[in-house]
């Protein structure tokens, strides 16, 4: 069911999409498999049919011989037709079964038990620096399997039919003005419902992948764009708060928002606006800030009389990998530090309670550092002790479950690639337990269930 045409929001001109949580249109349980090509090795996804993105597929091959080594080869294009893959090696056990659960991928894109590894590990074979994007929510990503065995003469050859696994986000999109587009996930049950604004990083325009998912779990979501998208400016040399407080205020207003305050979910640059907004703008009541920056970072940032300029930098700090990737982590100032203290975003300000979730090996800034400076500097002020998590081996892009690691893409600032940090099953990991985490720190904060 759609949301009702009372339920649009109909609001100025927010470059965004709003999200209402729904019941996702999935087929649960159950087990589809495939006619084998040569012989009785048949394959299994549990769920069958359409699940959601964030949700884990159990992948199993039946049938084969005893010990049979088989290859398992994953695949997808993303909406600019630009393909990534994964594959692994496997053993199947004495009963000729294959249940990635249970068995360790000996060699391929993974090694080691990682029952989810061929989609957290996709990679462009064209492109190594390209980051693995979810553009349109309203289709689905298909994911191709294949079964074949290694070369080996002990057994015969067995090639699986396409196995297809679609992940899916479910959501309907309603557009209400020439400039920018809104839409919401199509919902079962009344509302009204906690409200969230998602913001993402330079470069990103519009991403809705993880609005869409987490009005799945519960919440009214807004996916808001600030910059590079549609109308909206393409550099970020001067941002204006207000336009983020019109966005506050509306989702704070809509009949189908629960208030009596609204959640912030920042990523990178997304971060440092988010930890602005809580801490100049009213009706902000949770935040959650994944990898961002305790100072303001890229341009001037304007709210009323008030002016926070941007981090210094300095580009001779860049270190250049055996790649010849940029390794930017020490290019920034220190907000410490002489005339840069007027770039801390003044959080003392702030009536939000913060989760910070960090990766320790975020390469695109001191994620962790600024976590651990936003709370002394709340705690010096008398506010509660924010919550951190720090992931170990984890990069800067912590995107929702089963995203795969991006190693390194082309930074819209630097002008060129650069590299995020990260190791894929560890990072894996932290995506998971992050997914989680937030959750449940939004439903603590802005439900009351913890």
């Amino acid at each position: 069911m759609v949301a009702s045409s009372g339920a649009i929001l109909r609001a100025s001109r927010l470059g965004r999409r709003g999200l209402l949580p729904g019941s996702p249109k999935l087929w649960h349980g159950g087990r589809v498999s495939g006619a084998p090509a040569r012989n009785t090795a048949t394959w299994s996804l549990e769920p069958a049919g359409r699940c959601s993105w964030d949700e884990p597929v159990r992948i199993a091959v039946h049938g084969l011989a005893p010990r049979q080594p088989v290859t398992l080869r994953a695949s997808l294009r993303d909406e600019k037709g630009a393909l990534f893959r994964a594959h692994a090696r496997y053993e199947a056990d004495a009963g000729g079964l294959l249940d990635l659960e249970r068995a360790p991928a000996l060699g391929g894109s993974f090694v080691g038990l990682e029952p989810m590894g061929l989609l957290c590990n996709f990679a462009s074979k064209s492109h190594n620096i390209l980051r693995f994007k979810k553009i349109n929510v309203e289709g689905q990503w298909v994911m191709i399997l294949l079964s074949s065995l290694s070369a080996c003469k002990l057994f015969s050859i067995t090639k699986l039919r396409h196995a297809i696994c679609k992940k899916a986000f479910d959501t309907t999109a309603e557009s209400v003005r020439n400039s920018s587009v809104l839409c919401f996930v199509s919902c079962k049950e009344p509302g009204p419902f906690p409200g969230i604004v998602d913001i993402y990083g330079v470069g990103s325009g519009l991403l809705e992948h993880r609005a869409s998912l987490l009005a799945g779990k519960g919440f009214a979501v807004m996916a808001l764009a600030y910059h590079n998208y549609e109308d909206l400016p393409k550099g970020l040399e001067i941002l204006h708060l207000e336009y983020f407080e019109e966005a506050v205020n509306y989702l704070l207003d809509h009949p189908q928002v629960k208030g009596p305050g609204v959640g912030l979910l920042g990523s990178s640059k997304g971060g440092d606006l988010c930890l602005s907004m809580a801490s100049f703008l009213k009706g902000i009541t949770a935040t959650v800030l994944v990898n961002g920056s305790v100072a303001n970072v890229g341009g001037a940032l304007h709210y009323q009389d008030e002016i926070l300029p941007p981090l210094g930098l300095d580009p001779n700090r860049v270190r250049l990998t055996k790649d010849g990737l940029a390794d930017i982590v020490d290019v920034l100032n220190s907000p410490l530090e002489g005339a840069d203290q007027k770039s801390f975003i003044p959080v003392d300000r702030a009536e939000s309670a913060f989760l910070f979730l960090v990766g320790q090996d975020d390469h695109n800034w001191k994620s962790e550092f600024y976590a651990n400076e936003a709370s002394k500097r709340l705690q010096a002020r008398g506010r509660k002790k924010p919550e951190i998590i720090c992931y170990p081996e984890t990069g800067h892009y912590i995107e929702p479950p089963y995203f795969p690691l991006c190693r390194a893409s082309l930074h819209t600032l630097v002008g060129g690639p650069v590299i995020w940090g990260g190791e894929p099953r560890a990072h894996a990991t932290a995506q998971v337990d992050a997914w989680k985490q937030l959750q449940t720190f939004f439903h603590k904060h802005l439900v009351g269930k913890s």
